[in-house]
């Protein structure tokens, strides 16, 4: 998308697509229970959830059907044309991803021979096997879409996507030039014969296989053709009409086998395992291993084939032999491949086809003094004691950003201290901390230089931050740091005060447009020294693992969880208010979701929102009769992780960094942090009110891991907007 991490509705790169091997699921189902439940002794309690070996839906196969959820809002002709071509987009990134690092780590497993049983009862082969199908007919609905749907609504619009000999005179005159002006010099075919190797194909790239004679001896000669990805996917020939470039370079291929016949010509792409292997034994060297890394990259084995559906099977079978794929990896579509392309056509300055313009708001409690100067952050927050944020309903601009900016121009400001895992590369949240370091302050920036796809910026900007006189570290050594910290240090006239921000998405001022997230800025003294406590961890060798107001992986999110889930079954069972609501991206973890079993056994009622991945089955006679499931895709990509406790009426909310997921849980550093009672609580039930409420729109997840969309007369983000507008 774009990148599909910097859209509504994509994998955020990913947090459904993670390539490590989950821990053997009996030795992470017995580290959980060290909260016994409380209403069955241990072994009874495991064996009355054990009794159901199903209980759990395969990952992979549920990540699919989530974008499947996100090819329906595609297709669906309520929604603006424009915003449905842009989720088409979406659908391929998202399934390029898929397949560069889930797939990719399948075939890995399977290819060493450590090929475990999932905890879906599935080995790697029979998932693998069932994703190939599944994509094959997921990318021919893809396929109609676009012919069927998109492009003749497209057309009845006044924008119209063509092919080559639907051009007039003067658009192939005009594709003529471009092609000999701009688009000829960049080209390099590569032929391949006795003296030219078959050459590499890079991942993602799109190609023309040519086959060509020559009219003297009549030999044949393959040849690749690499599409240049720095033009336009779709090339704008005036008054709205596109031509793919794939076909401005087909037409002209004489130019480039000049005194050969074309015999034919076929568009293929390669998808590549492009996941990352990095050996942490020495800090030191991180960045110059990772940047290895990147090199090599490049060059992972293919693990999917796309061709046009009209490849002759002479041409096919050549690419099949020398890219060393299987059949099974093979997919024949109808043209044009790729496309991610489509999100330029998204962006048509065409209002009327798109989602009604929104500018976000300034949160009322940061914007209560009518000034030409923008509002003290730090007097608001002293004076309110918390602000929960929920962008992108609020601007992140007037609030976080402003936030780090004004600490970093204050001269009270003694200190900042600041997470970074994913930014935009003109941030300036990094602005703000290299003004703050070469003001003097002490600057101290945990930089996580291997989130996934984000390598080569992330190594730049610590290599910025550092020259800039920050203190940069790279975290612990095996855990990514994921957690989402700011922490500001002022002396103030009664003393020093730590603010501290802590949230569920990245500091990233261009995703904050388009992601739900939360964000608590607190000045309240126990959270600022729990998150104190953290940043020693981090860039110290402190190793605190107890906290009063965080919960804080690899160490006690997990328990503290399934804890507050026990908590729930007491409470039930005392005949006190309960109620579990869990917000996340995904939810796999089996030790968390045979908690939630067991309290739905015991009739404690359940309700989950996943965007993503769910592997839990509700509705199941005996085992999850009440629980609940529902996933909310649209406008902006829901992204926000929240658990919320109804705890006997006196609520408990958490929000923070953390999925249910083996990764989250067990190989990152999360943070969950409490939200006092009150008001920020209350605002965290609102929305799960309304995400539940019977009249929204949205996806419910059924018992045989299938979904089913249930429309609603509520929209979610329209209805929040809305809310917003009204407060103003």
């Amino acid at each position: 998308m774009a990148s599909s991490h910097h859209d509504p509705d994509g994998t955020e790169t990913s947090p459904d697509v993670d390539a490590d091997v989950p821990p053997e699921h009996d030795r992470n189902l017995h580290a959980t229970y060290d909260v016994d439940p409380p209403y069955l002794p241990h072994d009874e309690a495991l064996a009355a959830v054990r009794a159901f070996p199903d209980r759990f839906a395969d990952r992979e196969l549920s990540w699919l059907r989530f974008n499947a959820r996100v090819l329906e809002l595609a297709d669906d002709p309520s929604l603006p044309l424009l915003e449905r071509v842009r989720f088409l987009a979406i659908f391929t990134s998202n399934l390029d991803e898929f397949f560069m690092v889930r797939v990719a780590g399948l075939k890995r497993r399977i290819a060493a021979g450590v090929a475990v049983r999932a905890a879906s009862g599935l080995m790697p082969r029979e998932v693998l096997e069932r994703i190939l199908t599944e994509t094959g007919r997921l990318t021919q609905r893809q396929a109609r879409v676009f012919r069927d749907e998109l492009v003749p609504a497209l057309r009845r619009e006044g924008v119209e996507l063509v092919t080559w000999d639907e051009l007039d005179r003067e658009e192939q005159k005009h594709c003529k030039r471009l092609f000999k002006e701009r688009i000829y010099p960049v080209l390099t075919p590569l032929a391949v014969d006795p003296a030219h190797p078959f050459p590499y194909i890079s991942g993602l790239s799109l190609n023309l296989a040519v086959l060509v004679r020559d009219p003297r001896t009549g030999t044949e000669h393959f040849a690749r053709v690499k599409v240049p990805p720095l033009f336009d996917r779709f090339v704008p020939l005036g008054n709205q009409r596109f031509v793919p470039v794939e076909d401005v370079i087909g037409a002209h291929l004489k130019r480039l086998f000049a005194g050969m016949e074309i015999v034919a010509t076929h568009r293929f792409r390669v998808t590549r395992n492009e996941d990352l292997e990095v050996e942490e034994d020495d800090t030191e060297n991180l960045l110059k291993a990772l940047e290895r890394e990147l090199l090599r990259r490049r060059f992972g084995p293919p693990v999917r084939l796309e061709v046009e559906e009209t490849m002759d099977e002479r041409m096919l079978e050549m690419l099949v032999s020398e890219l060393d794929v299987s059949r099974s990896e093979v997919f024949r579509l109808p043209g044009p491949l790729d496309l991610r392309g489509l999100h330029g056509i998204a962006d048509l300055p065409r209002d009327d086809l798109s989602y009604p313009t929104f500018v976000p708001s300034t949160h009322r409690q940061l914007a209560e003094v009518e000034s030409s100067s923008p509002v003290d952050v730090f007097k608001s927050v002293r004076r309110h004691g918390h602000v929960l944020l929920h962008h992108p309903y609020d601007s992140f601009a007037t609030s976080v950003q402003r936030f780090v900016e004004q600490a970093a121009a204050d001269p009270q400001v003694l200190a900042i201290k600041q997470t970074l895992y994913r930014t935009s590369g003109d941030s300036p949240v990094i602005d703000a901390l290299i003004d703050a370091a070469e003001a003097g302050k002490q600057v101290l920036v945990i930089v996580e230089i291997k989130a996934r796809f984000d390598e080569q910026a992330n190594i730049r900007w610590a290599r910025k931050l550092e020259q800039a006189g920050c203190h940069v570290v790279y975290g612990l050594v095996g855990l990514k740091t994921h957690c989402k910290l700011s922490m500001v240090v002022r002396e103030e006239p009664d003393g020093i005060v730590r603010y501290t921000h802590i949230g569920t998405g990245n500091y990233n001022p261009k995703t904050a447009r388009v992601y739900e997230d939360l964000g608590l800025l607190t000045c309240d003294e126990g959270i600022g020294e729990d998150v104190a406590h953290l940043f020693n961890t981090l860039s110290g060798i402190s190793r605190n693992v107890s906290y009063e107001h965080l919960l804080v992986a690899p160490d006690t999110v997990r328990t503290g969880l399934v804890d507050a889930i026990h908590t729930e079954v007491a409470h039930h069972l005392a005949g006190r208010p309960a109620q579990i609501r869990i917000k996340a991206n995904s939810v796999v973890d089996e030790a968390v979701i045979d908690a939630l079993y067991l309290a739905s056994q015991a009739g404690v009622p359940i309700q989950l929102l996943v965007r993503g991945i769910c592997a839990l089955r509700p509705g199941v006679p005996g085992l999850s009769e009440t629980i609940e499931v529902r996933s909310v895709l649209g406008r902006f990509l829901e992204h926000s992780r929240a658990y919320a406790f109804e705890n006997g009426g006196e609520p408990r909310v958490w929000i923070g960094s953390a999925d249910v997921m083996h990764r989250n849980l067990d190989r990152r550093v999360e943070v969950l942090v409490r939200l006092p009672a009150g008001p920020v609580t209350q605002q965290v039930t609102d929305v799960l009110d309304l995400a539940f409420a019977p009249d929204t729109d949205a996806w419910a997840l059924l018992t045989d891991g299938t979904w089913e969309r249930r429309p609603g007369s509520t929209h979610l983000h329209a209805a929040l907007v809305e809310r917003q507008r009204r407060r103003r």
